[in-house]
């Protein structure tokens, strides 16, 4: 299985996304592969790879300015920035307000018709929103991650910089190849990420 993986498996390792919390919620048991001595829970690597391929082509079926991607910690920012740059998303690194997606007269208002969140407790504002608009959530979910309301969760470290990173790249990639927007062997540049 790990030939045909998104990205080499020396990538995923590299960055991290295996590497999950001590804590695991019930939710999230499936996608774990074992726990390490150090109490440190460890995701399946193809697991893992499965989501990300089935949230690019789930993205696919959406055109890039009905996508919402949001991320409230700090070390997603510079992956949601350049996610949105490379595919025409919409995001919101920082605070999601409340209202932004349920009130028309807000200022910010906009009516995505799917919604990306990097922590769905951190960003459990924009699932709340997302449910009451009837929108679809992708969830970047770690081991101690509920998933309530979440559509499509992907397994993943979703405090790591080099992890949020490489997510969000692949997905980037991967949705611009599936939308036919660069060739199925053409690739991006991994460093805006």
């Amino acid at each position: 299985m790990t030939d045909n993986l998104l990205v080499p498996i020396d990538l995923y390792l590299q960055s991290g996304i295996h590497i999950g919390s001590k804590f695991k919620t019930g939710f999230m048991e499936p996608y774990i592969y074992k726990v390490r001595p150090d109490g440190l829970c460890v995701l399946n690597i193809s697991k893992i790879d499965e989501k990300l391929r089935a949230a690019a082509k789930l993205l696919a079926n959406y055109e890039p300015e009905k996508i919402l991607v949001v991320c409230r910690r700090d070390n997603g920012h510079k992956a949601i920035k350049a996610f949105a740059k490379a595919t025409g998303a919409k995001a919101i690194a920082g605070r999601y307000l409340p209202g932004t997606m349920t009130n028309p007269s807000f200022s910010n208002f906009m009516e995505p018709d799917i919604v990306v969140v990097s922590d769905p407790w951190l960003d459990r504002q924009v699932i709340k929103d997302a449910v009451q608009s009837n929108v679809p959530v992708i969830a970047l979910c770690d081991t101690n991650n509920t998933t309530e309301n979440v559509d499509l969760i992907i397994p993943c470290n979703n405090k790591g910089n080099k992890s949020l990173s490489l997510v969000f790249y692949i997905l980037a990639r991967e949705y611009l190849r599936n939308k036919g927007m660069i060739q199925k062997t053409a690739d991006i540049d991994m460093k805006e990420f």
